[in-house]
């Protein structure tokens, strides 16, 4: 079976490091929103008077964060349809909640559930002064609103989104993110992925 692997959380958990470091084991396209979308939504931001890196305005919401999710979504689908394997990394908060939208994905490449193995990864930390260090750790232009407006932006590290689409709870794990990211934390996701670990929420 092919591998559709959601890496979800809130800004600053690891999202990104952690599917990275199992994309040395497990062979995929690696498509993380803020990278397919990020340059045009800067510009558009630009555009309107707006600062480049703000993801919380009104005028993000309703005008450009579902362009971003649906062509990740579309990329998804044309590497899904070519027979590879995919990760897909961002909160995905509402897709998640959507029953319908992953069935659409699978249908939309041309196979079915029993061609797709769908797996969720909720990448969480154990407290928030973690995830601001590691947003300022990290150095990206895009996260200076985020420190600018801390107070407002400043999200549960542990938040756990509704998963509705219509798989197993054997496919969906929290994995907590703080600490050091060592050997055996990856082999145990490794195995999770690879379906011979079962862990539930």
């Amino acid at each position: 079976m092919q591998k559709l692997i959601f890496f979800v959380g809130v800004a600053g958990t690891g999202k990104t490091t952690v599917a990275r470091k199992l994309s040395n084991r497990i062979p995929a396209a690696f498509l993380d929103r803020d990278t397919v979308g990020g340059r045009f939504v800067e510009h558009m931001l630009v555009q309107n008077g707006l600062d480049p890196n703000d993801r919380d305005s009104d005028f993000y919401k309703k005008n450009l964060r579902d362009l971003e999710y649906d062509t990740t979504k579309d990329i998804c689908i044309e590497n899904l349809a070519a027979g590879q394997n995919v990760f897909m990394i961002s909160p995905f908060t509402a897709e998640l909640k959507n029953k319908q939208w992953i069935e659409d994905v699978i249908s939309a490449a041309g196979l079915s559930r029993s061609d797709v193995d769908v797996k969720v990864v909720v990448v969480t930390l154990s407290d928030m002064e973690t995830q601001r260090t590691r947003i300022i750790d990290r150095q990206t232009v895009r996260d200076q609103w985020k420190l600018d407006n801390w107070d407002s932006f400043a999200t549960r590290v542990q938040f756990v989104p509704e998963v509705n689409w219509d798989i197993p709870q054997s496919s969906i794990t929290v994995f907590d993110n703080s600490g050091v990211l060592t050997d055996e934390k990856v082999e145990t996701l490794f195995q999770f992925v690879e379906g011979k670990q079962t862990v539930t929420l």
